[in-house]
């Protein structure tokens, strides 16, 4: 996928009026864009879905640290 401009984002749920925060398109095969919720202009991240979904299992599982 090279042009994510066809699909659905949403914010995250963690996400504050006004908020730094992420918004991400579940409606891809294969793939999870990412943008930035304040720049819906600019440009995204493509993930290949496996690895979005490892890295969300990790923030998860807090293997991070607290943020």
């Amino acid at each position: 996928m090279d042009d994510p401009s066809g699909v659905t984002w949403r914010k995250s749920s963690y996400s504050s009026n006004g908020g730094s925060c992420v918004e991400v398109a579940a409606d891809v095969p294969g793939a999870v864009p990412v943008r930035d919720s304040k720049d819906p202009s600019g440009p995204a991240l493509i993930f290949p879905a496996d690895a979005w979904c490892a890295f969300v299992g990790a923030l998860r599982e807090g293997e991070f640290g607290v943020v």
